[in-house]
């Protein structure tokens, strides 16, 4: 039996905005949540890599995924990222995320240390066990040096509050074969923008999104005209953006993205270390793309 989707189309994975002191900015995260809403986007992923959840404490985690929730007050789904390299620190932050108000989770692989595939399926029952809430699966190997492989994810999609996993692998063939094994068990999102009309054509319900912090209607729409039905415009609609996504990850994210978000003047371009703010190179590169896009003059 199918089990309840978290969201169709567009969830962008939202940066954590910061002071020159390197606290938190609530006042620019609740202006960046009223545009995600205003400009249609269907869910709000907080915390995630985008999110530098890495350099927030635990109790800032917390605090901005309480915020966020409050602030969305129900609107849009908030999906929280939790997930560590230790589990029971894992468990924990799940918990207390639900505690606070979250609609979902998105759940990271264990990273660093790292686990078997046998090891992943202890590591993501017990968080699903911890929790009332549900599920995102996260696969990203390039940030964490572990990858959900196809067989563990049709394990996995067993256990009823893991709903979906993000597939940021970039190999298309595991997608396929993920969606072939899972078959309606779990859903599944593109961790990718320049890869989301060719998930979406094997059974992909949307994306989680970095694009979407800049350009969130076109992200939106973008999807929505593929399960509408609209196969040549969602795909000519991909093509178009493919500059600025590559530009947006021109350097490590979310270090473009904010920088675009600044040059909006909707945040201050401030990072964690070892973040730090880009080549002057690569912000012209980023800039002549965001022109050429119409997003800035």
């Amino acid at each position: 039996m199918a089990k309840k989707t978290l969201f169709k189309g567009a969830g962008v994975a939202i940066v954590t905005p910061f002071k020159a002191d390197g606290s938190v900015d609530y006042d620019a995260l609740g202006g960046l949540i009223e545009f995600q809403i205003e400009n249609n986007t269907d869910a709000i992923i907080i915390c995630g890599t985008t999110g530098e959840a890495s350099t927030l404490t635990d109790d800032e985690q917390i605090s901005v995924i309480g915020y966020t929730a409050d602030k969305v007050n129900k609107r849009i789904p908030v999906i929280a990222g939790a997930g560590s390299n230790d589990t029971a620190h894992g468990m924990q932050l799940a918990k207390r995320a639900q505690g606070v108000g979250a609609d979902g989770l998105l759940i990271v692989t264990p990273y660093y240390n790292k686990t078997t595939q046998r090891g992943l399926i202890k590591y993501y029952t017990d968080m699903a066990g911890a929790v009332d809430l549900p599920i995102i699966m996260y696969s990203v190997a390039g940030r964490t040096g572990l990858n959900i492989a196809p067989a563990t994810a049709a394990k996995l999609a067993d256990i009823e509050n893991i709903v979906a996993i993000k597939e940021a692998s970039g190999n298309i063939s595991q997608v396929a074969e993920i969606a072939a094994l899972c078959e309606d068990k779990i859903d599944i999102y593109s961790g990718n923008d320049d890869q989301i009309v060719p998930l979406l054509s094997l059974g992909g319900k949307g994306v989680i999104s970095v694009l979407s912090n800049v350009a969130p209607k076109y992200t939106h729409d973008l999807v929505q005209s593929y399960l509408d039905g609209d196969v040549k415009k969602a795909a000519k609609m991909q093509i178009e953006v493919i500059d600025l996504c590559k530009k947006l990850f021109i350097e490590v994210n979310p270090i473009p993205v904010k920088e675009a978000l600044a040059m909006m003047g909707k945040i201050e371009a401030n990072f964690r270390a070892p973040l730090l703010e880009m080549s002057d190179e690569n912000r012209k590169a980023l800039k002549e793309s965001m022109i050429r896009f119409g997003l800035i003059r």
